[in-house]
């Protein structure tokens, strides 16, 4: 036992010798804390439930921080099919003690696996259906539902208490009574079982007894006794009664009798059989039919997951391929190379397959192979200065015209075939300044900065830096 006040185990004296605090009436709490556990323990081990859960609340109310007395209370919820309950104690017990507590493994013992959770909500909704059916007297659909509620969850007292009360209303005494026995059988002292089983047994003794009475009367019935001297004479009813038309009107009176009690008796039973059956067939249909819709739903879930899948990998194909199925970035290369060396004049149909070509995404979307990058590197070192020049000299001279929207593309492909073009870089640079598109013309200036450094293009670059910031 620690001190509330500073922490510190505490001895046998009252109060604490760290700080001093009297922990008298502390200790009293504490102790009286451990002995509704310690009772409430003893109760759980001889399947007393009910009292034990009314032992580990009373633990609980003197000490809200007795871990153990709440996890045992979870494991008695869990025990008596109120999952939500001991979940509820569980998560409160792991925010008491994050470590070393064993609430830890029975959360995960349920959160971990799937199924036991969709089974819990299933049952959860379908007893909340049957309260609902309960509600709107439609007591029929109520005991199919609460049927499904216990194949699912069999511990679920306060089912079971349901159904019987259901069956203690249809007068079917004996399915009440093996309702009751099953709780009974999870907690042996839970009053609301007790008392309904009180009244179940005194309905069943009555019926004995009227069977045995009726059947005592009817011999009484059929025979007479009389004293004749020291002699005791027994005669049938029927011997004394001997004019045939009596006996005929007691056999016409007893054929009527006996219609009577078929129709009124036997068919019914037979009616009431029959509809035993069509609810037991109902509900074997009604569970073949919810296993396939989760059989349904599962198989249709797999199928987004595949479609999801399929849709990823056909983005990714397209990314690779051009429109005609073959790698666009090898098939643009092949074509810019065979370009060259038919007419290694015409660099002007070179640059275009060279264009096609996005060294930076495909570097990116794929592996491109060292062959590739060879080919593509030698070509570029062949053709890249003449291509560069040729864009550089149609870009400068649509600048000098004021046409950037057409000078700005000219000279981003004059820089990118020759990177050491500086003055490319700069009049792309005015050009977006030009347009107003300061975004990219700051951009483009510090990158003249740091690749031209010292230099007449990156003073310059400065100087439209400091105004566009001044301007700002």
């Amino acid at each position: 036992m620690i001190c509330y006040q500073c922490g510190c185990n505490l001895s046998e004296h009252d109060f604490c010798t760290n700080c001093g605090a009297d922990v008298a009436l502390y200790k009293k709490i504490i102790y009286i804390s451990n002995r509704f556990y310690n009772e409430g323990l003893e109760r759980a081990n001889v399947r007393d439930l009910t009292g034990a859960i009314a032992s580990l609340r009373q633990s609980l109310k003197f000490n809200k921080n007795n871990v153990e007395a709440r996890n045992l209370l979870g494991l008695v919820y869990f025990e008596t099919g109120e999952v939500v309950a001991a979940l509820s104690e569980w998560v409160i017990s792991k925010n008491l003690r994050p470590r070393k507590n064993i609430a830890d493994d029975y959360i995960d013992m349920i959160q971990t696996n799937q199924n036991r959770l969709d089974i819990i909500n299933q049952t959860i909704k379908k007893y909340n259906q049957a309260l609902t059916y309960c509600n709107q007297d439609s007591l029929d659909l109520a005991v199919i539902q609460l049927k499904k509620v216990l194949s699912l969850n069999p511990k679920f007292i306060r089912a079971h208490q349901l159904l019987a009360l259901l069956y203690i209303n249809s007068e079917e005494w004996e399915k009440a009574k093996r309702e009751l026995t099953k709780c009974l059988e999870i907690d042996t002292n839970n009053i609301a079982t007790l008392r309904y089983l009180k009244e179940v047994d005194e309905m069943l003794v009555p019926e004995e007894g009227a069977k045995n009475s009726s059947k005592k009367q009817k011999k009484t019935e059929e025979i007479i006794k009389y004293q004749s001297g020291n002699e005791t004479i027994i005669q049938s009813v029927n011997v004394k009664d001997g004019k045939g038309v009596t006996s005929l009107l007691n056999l016409g009176i007893g054929l009527v009798i006996g219609i009577a009690i078929a129709f009124f008796l036997i068919l019914p039973a037979r009616i009431q059989n029959a509809k035993a059956n069509i609810d037991d067939e109902l509900r074997k249909v009604s569970e073949q039919s919810d296993a396939k819709t989760a059989t349904i739903d599962e198989l249709q879930q797999q199928l987004e997951e595949l479609q999801e899948a399929n849709s990823n990998l056909q983005q990714d194909l397209s990314a690779y391929m051009g429109t005609d199925g073959t790698l666009q970035s090898v098939d643009s290369l092949m074509k810019a190379a065979g370009a060259y060396l038919t007419n290694p004049e015409e660099i002007t149909v070179v640059a275009d397959y060279l264009d096609e070509i996005d060294m930076e995404n495909s570097e990116e979307e794929m592996e491109t192979s060292e062959a590739f990058d060879n080919l593509y590197n030698t070509l570029l070192a062949l053709v890249g200065p003449g291509i560069a020049e040729s864009y550089y000299n149609d870009g400068y001279e649509a600048y000098r015209q004021e046409n950037y929207e057409d000078a700005i593309p000219n000279l981003e492909k004059a820089f990118k075939y020759d990177a050491t073009n500086g003055e490319a870089l700069y009049n792309l640079a005015n050009a977006y300044y030009r347009i107003g598109n300061e975004d990219k013309a700051r951009e483009t200036y510090l990158q003249i900065i740091d690749l031209f450094p010292g230099t007449e293009k990156a003073s310059k670059s400065e100087a439209f830096l400091e105004e566009m910031g001044n301007a700002e």
